[in-house]
C-alpha cells in the first residue's frame, strides 16, 4: 500500500508505510523524495494538507580530504566515509561499525577529536552491551519484532513477521500488542 491523494494527514499518520512506498509517492506526485522517513513523512503530510510541495534545501556536508589523525577535529557535518571507517578499525578492530548512537555522538560533537571519538565510542559499545538500547520511531519494525519476542520466547521469526503484517495493515500505532496473535490464527486457517 502507498500513500493516497485523497488522505489526509491524520490518516496518513494512521498508517504505516515503508520507505520504498513514501519515496514512490513523493516521486508519482512531484515531491522531493530524498531524505529519511521523518523527512518524507513531515513533507507528504504538509503536501496532504495544504497541497503545496515543501522544498528542503540540502545540508552542504564536508569531509576530511587529508589523512585522519588522533588529533584531528570532527568539524561540522561529517561524513562516516570510508576514510573515516578506516580509521577507526585501526584503532578498535575490523568488527568496527558505523552504529547510530555513535554516528549521533559524531554529529553533536563537532569540536571533539577523532581520538574523543575512539573513546566515545568504546563507551557506547558497553552501554549497547549492557542496556536494551531505544529503537527510534523510523524502525518501527525493529521496535516490534523486539517487543513481540520479548513477550513470546519459544516463537519464530516468521511468527512475528506474521503478526507485523497483521499490524501494520491496521489503522492506528504499529507497536506490538498480545491481541496481534490474532493473525497466527487466520493465517494457519488460510
Amino acid at each position: 500500500m502507498i500513500p493516497d491523494r485523497s488522505m489526509d494527514s491524520k490518516e496518513f499518520r494512521d498508517h504505516y508505510f515503508l520507505k520504498e512506498e513514501l519515496v514512490a509517492f513523493c516521486r508519482q506526485e512531484g515531491l522531493q523524495s530524498t531524505g529519511g522517513k521523518p523527512e518524507l513523512n513531515e513533507r507528504i503530510e504538509a503536501y496532504l494538507d495544504t497541497g503545496k510541495k515543501l522544498v528542503v534545501k540540502m545540508r552542504v556536508r564536508t569531509s576530511k580530504d587529508g589523512p585522519i589523525s588522533k588529533n584531528t577535529t570532527i568539524g561540522k557535518n561529517p561524513i562516516c566515509s570510508e576514510t573515516a571507517r578506516a580509521f577507526f578499525k585501526q584503532y578498535l578492530g575490523d568488527t568496527f561499525t558505523f552504529k547510530v548512537p555513535f554516528m549521533k555522538w559524531i554529529r553533536s560533537h563537532p569540536n571533539d577529536t577523532y581520538g574523543d571519538a575512539i573513546d566515545a565510542y568504546k563507551v557506547i559499545m558497553d552501554e549497547l552491551r549492557n542496556n536494551v538500547t531505544t529503537i527510534d520511531k523510523q524502525f518501527e519494525y525493529n521496535a516490534y519484532i523486539r517487543d513481540f519476542f520479548a513477550d513470546n520466547m519459544g516463537m519464530t521469526l516468521k511468527d512475528a513477521i506474521i503478526c507485523w503484517r497483521y499490524k501494520k495493515g491496521l489503522s492506528g500505532h504499529n507497536h506490538y500488542q498480545k491481541s496481534d496473535l490474532v493473525a497466527l490464527s487466520v493465517h494457519k486457517n488460510k
